[in-house]
């Protein structure tokens, strides 16, 4: 893949991953943003987080149909996976045989050369709705929008919608960072975190136009872009509450369905994960494989990944998460027992977890799942900090309290 700068990688790199089969679309993550970066005047469009349905949904409107029909321009036909080519965690489902958005633009120029990374710049009326087709589904052939017996049984819907948590991927290779004249994004060496330097930006918007996913935003006010900072102070542990340990960004701490999962990764020289088996960011993406990157074909590498909705037809999420996404579907449909104990440690404590340990328990259920046995232990899984301190433990069945009777309203 061609990249404008030469390679060089951060210490660790924020990471995230989101649960879509989990969220119920409630926007909290997307208000606790806007409440704490994007309420000022010029901001009012901002929303650096946000909670798009798909299919018919995105923000800014059809930002991914847009992309994608460009990235088809370059190369016609040529958006292939070979997968054959199967390697571990480095190349899990095969290698992506078509060009990126970095290739895409090496015939295309404009009035200052030939462009670094082929993109669009929204126009306004595309920026007007943050929720757009919120919980619209697919029309089913003949049905009109009606549910029946068919529509609602599984593997896949044939009526169906899903919700797509989004914001910046502070991504390996970041297109708002290659295409930026002024030099004034860069990515931090401590934690990968993508920031922009407002004190050199002059408001041209190639980042606007560059990134695929379309994160950083104009602001008219002052003239100057700006992007999603990934709460970086909590990630420094200097939030008045951490205790100087690190804490998870705002949108992942206000999870109401408990989808998201935050964290920092070990990053070697060559831009890879280094090995760290009982991270859980590392375990999910890199051991289970049971969490994707959005679109990987753009070429950005992002580092927010997504374990795929369970319901959605597969040519759709094949698209969308690459070729893995069948077997990260049958591995979150019968989760082994350290992926559903390791699932437990969603949204269940504000700061980062750097490690987990598993404590067996009990047989509590047995069933069959496509064939095949399944049994759920009630495992403990203990999550711990930066320096090895126990941050805190849950079990795979929720505890169930029972208060005293001491009050008239008491239950």
């Amino acid at each position: 893949m061609l990249y404008p700068y030469e390679e060089k990688h951060p210490q660790q790199q924020f990471a995230f991953v989101f649960n879509t089969n989990r969220c119920i679309g409630c926007q909290t993550c997307t208000m606790a943003c806007k409440s704490t970066w994007t309420f000022s005047k010029g901001q009012e469009y901002m929303w650096w987080n946000n909670v798009e349905t798909k299919p018919y949904g995105g923000y800014p409107q059809f930002w991914d149909v847009r992309i994608l029909q460009m990235l088809e321009e370059a190369n016609p036909g040529g958006q292939v996976w070979n997968l054959a080519q199967k390697d571990g965690g480095q190349k899990p489902y095969g290698v992506y045989e078509g060009v990126t958005i970095f290739e895409g633009a090496q015939k295309r120029y404009g009035p200052e050369g030939q462009q670094r990374a082929i993109g669009f710049i929204p126009g306004d009326e595309e920026w007007r709705f943050p929720n757009i087709y919120e919980d619209t589904p697919v029309r089913t052939e003949g049905l009109d929008f009606v549910w029946d017996e068919k529509g609602v049984s599984l593997p896949e819907h044939r009526t169906w919608f899903f919700h797509l948590q989004r914001l910046c991927n502070h991504c390996t290779y970041p297109a708002c960072l290659a295409a930026c004249p002024r030099e004034a994004i860069y990515k931090r060496p401590e934690d990968g975190i993508v920031l922009l330097d407002q004190n050199r930006c002059r408001g041209y918007r190639k980042c606007v136009e560059a990134c695929p996913y379309k994160k950083p935003m104009f602001r008219g006010t002052s003239r100057v872009s700006e992007k999603c900072i990934a709460c970086y102070p909590r990630i420094e542990g200097k939030d008045p509450l951490s205790g100087g340990d690190p804490m998870e960004t705002r949108c992942m701490a206000a999870c109401v369905g408990k989808i998201r999962l935050q964290g920092l990764v070990k990053i070697k020289e060559d831009g890879s994960w280094a090995e760290d088996r009982y991270n859980p960011l590392y375990y999910m993406v890199k051991v289970e494989k049971v969490a994707l990157p959005l679109y990987p074909q753009l070429g950005t590498q992002p580092n927010g990944y997504y374990i795929p909705p369970r319901t959605v037809p597969r040519p759709y999420l094949w698209q969308m998460f690459g070729p893995g996404a069948d077997e990260a579907i049958e591995k979150y449909l019968a989760p082994s027992r350290e992926l559903l104990a390791v699932l437990q440690l969603f949204r269940i404590a504000q700061k980062i977890i750097f490690r987990y340990e598993i404590k067996e328990g009990k047989k509590v259920f047995e069933t069959s799942i496509n064939g095949k046995t399944w049994s759920m232990y009630n495992d403990t899984v203990i999550g711990y900090g930066r320096d090895g301190k126990e941050i805190v433990r849950t079990t795979v069945e929720e505890p169930i309290y029972i208060r005293k009777d001491l009050h008239l309203n008491s239950i």
